[in-house]
């Protein structure tokens, strides 16, 4: 089904929104008269004055601290929790912000409370923590991911919480506070380590679906793997311990869900998943999964449009590296970086393995662009975590951020080039298929070491230029302020679906501008532990402010629906018709 609105402007100077349901008017708009949209120069150079992100976490008022119970048993889950989200828990058009803390082990306990926050965003740069008022506070599991979502389509954000021994899910009440439904959703995933997961709604019944990426096998009450150096403990690595199978979860419709692990297949795929993003891989209409594990091969999981899913990851080419070895996969996020209108993949993985850039090619199969792009070198001694296409300066082509921080505190002494705290890394896509390290450039933030972990991006300042948060191991988290984005024009949409599932998880966005088309799809899961912003930004160059472009929506529920006419350097809310 296809529909073309106009909308009216609706004029707001901090946060402008134009509503465009099925009461707009119908239209097209000849495009003889706009303008193309050019990429940036703005960055030709790295020796720009300007910083392209600013830390303002403390003066934002954010000073909670990620425990991660460190303790001479070494548990491994130690070294990898940290999730974040940015979304509006309160609807109040301003992007908040939710920190999950691990907690303790049974030998590293914390000499004060270990609590998750839930920061909300006052509108002037500064947030404010009701994790308490709101129900949040308490840990109910070792923390570890964190999935955000309208699970039930009443208009609230949910929250899931991955963890260890069990998973947590927060029904947002709409009034400030939270209730814990986990067991009467039945969404607990007992006794697994979970990792990151995706909502995704794999059935095209207008709900949403749960797909958890679960690790490792792992007790608090029998010793594990034992690994010394130098008589010192340390980690083990990750092939010490034993993989899972991922879980997935159909939605009831009626706040229950029902483990189809089973049914689906995707009991029998052991491996130790850590990210997932969900978009649509083949454009046959149906969302698919992307899974990057550890030291296990990565699955490319086509949707059968029968409840099941079958693994091309093999014959796709990114399963394995090109000398046959599973590489040890983090984060992972899709994103059209060519603008050939096909979803390529970034991959993190451990040091002296490089994050895996797969782009995308006829026949379902991809090619790794990582050496070839300009990525390979500058990450060789990074461990990578969380990644996310992000066009941080709006000239219309997706860059790359990431975030690293090494695992063992020994590495240092084992291999000297190789850091313990890493900086974050900060890519910006050419458009002729290279990448420019402008890291140097980005900010004191990219200069100094962390052990970062999940990475969220989302316009907290509602200015149109995409911002980013990152957690750090046993630290404060970094909230970064973008300063460069709104140099460029833009056009940012917030989809809500009717038929399809409330948050449009898993529309297809076109946006057309003369002869120029950008590609962007409203995708599950994406980066490490996290979950962003659902509002997509398009960035248009120097296309002129009083210009305006075309937007072509698919919908999940299969509708196509055009918005034309869209005024740029605002957002747009529109409604499934």
């Amino acid at each position: 089904m296809r529909s073309q609105v106009r909308p009216k402007a609706i004029r707001n100077s901090r946060s402008p929104l134009t509503n465009l349901s099925r009461r707009g008017f119908l239209t097209t708009l000849s495009m003889a008269t706009v303008g193309q949209f050019a990429p940036s120069k703005l960055f030709g150079s790295t020796n720009s004055a300007t910083p392209i992100f600013s830390d303002v976490t403390a003066e934002a008022g954010i000073n909670w601290r990620h425990f991660n119970g460190v303790s001479p048993d070494r548990y491994l889950i130690e070294t990898m929790g940290g999730g974040v989200g940015l979304f509006d828990f309160d609807n109040d058009g301003k992007l908040d912000i939710f920190l999950l803390n691990s907690g303790e082990t049974p030998h590293g306990k914390s000499d004060k409370p270990v609590q998750n926050a839930l920061y909300r965003n006052l509108g002037n740069g500064k947030f404010v923590d009701l994790a308490p008022e709101a129900g949040l506070s308490r840990l109910k599991t070792y923390g570890v991911g964190v999935a955000i979502a309208d699970f039930d389509n009443d208009g609230h954000q949910d929250i899931f919480v991955t963890g260890f021994p069990n998973c947590v899910l927060y029904h947002n009440n709409g009034d400030g506070t939270f209730t814990d439904v986990t067991e009467d959703a039945g969404v607990g995933n007992h006794g697994r380590w979970a990792a990151s997961a995706a909502w995704f709604d794999y059935d095209h019944d207008g709900f949403l679906d749960l797909v958890i990426c679960n690790y490792a096998e792992l007790s608090f009450e029998s010793a594990g793997p034992r690994c010394e150096y130098l008589n010192v403990r340390t980690y083990c690595e990750q092939r010490a311990y034993k993989g899972m199978p991922l879980t997935i979860y159909h939605n009831n419709r009626n706040g229950t869900f029902t483990d189809v692990s089973r049914a689906s297949g995707l009991d029998r795929l052991v491996g130790r998943a850590l990210g997932v993003v969900a978009v649509d891989i083949d454009d046959d209409g149906w969302p698919d999964l992307f899974v990057a594990r550890d030291a296990s091969p990565n699955l490319l999981l086509m949707n059968k449009h029968d409840g099941t899913f079958a693994d091309a990851g093999v014959n796709a080419e990114i399963a394995y590296d090109m000398n046959g070895n599973a590489k040890a996969g983090m984060g992972v996020d899709a994103g059209d970086i060519n603008r050939d209108g096909r979803p390529d993949f970034a991959v993190t993985n451990f040091s002296f393995e490089y994050p895996s850039l797969f782009l995308s090619r006829p026949c379902l199969f991809f090619e790794d662009g990582a050496r070839e792009g300009g990525i390979a070198g500058a990450t060789r001694f990074d461990v990578g975590w969380g990644v996310r296409f992000v066009d941080f300066d709006n000239d219309g082509n997706l860059d790359l951020m990431l975030v690293t921080g090494h695992v063992n505190e020994v590495v240092e002494s084992l291999q000297p080039q190789v850091k313990y705290k890493e900086h974050p890394l900060l890519f910006h896509n050419l458009g002729n298929g290279q990448f420019e390290n402008v890291s140097v450039s980005a900010g004191t933030a990219f200069s100094r070491g962390y052990l970062a972990r999940g990475l969220a991006v989302g316009d907290w300042d509602n200015n149109g230029a995409p911002d980013a948060i990152f957690t750090c191991i046993g630290d404060s988290p970094v909230l970064l302020r973008n300063n460069v984005g709104q140099k460029n024009s833009w056009v940012g949409v917030q989809l809500v679906g009717t038929k399809s599932n409330r948050d449009a998880i898993g529309a297809k966005l076109t946006l057309t501008v003369g002869d120029r088309k950008l590609v962007r799809w409203l995708t599950g899961g994406a980066s490490y532990l996290s979950s962003h912003d659902k509002r997509i930004i398009f960035g248009l160059g120097t296309l002129s402010a009083n210009q305006t472009v075309n937007l072509e929506i698919l919908w999940p529920s299969g509708a196509r629906q055009n918005a034309s006419a869209l005024r740029i350097n605002r957002y747009h809310q529109i409604t499934e018709s």
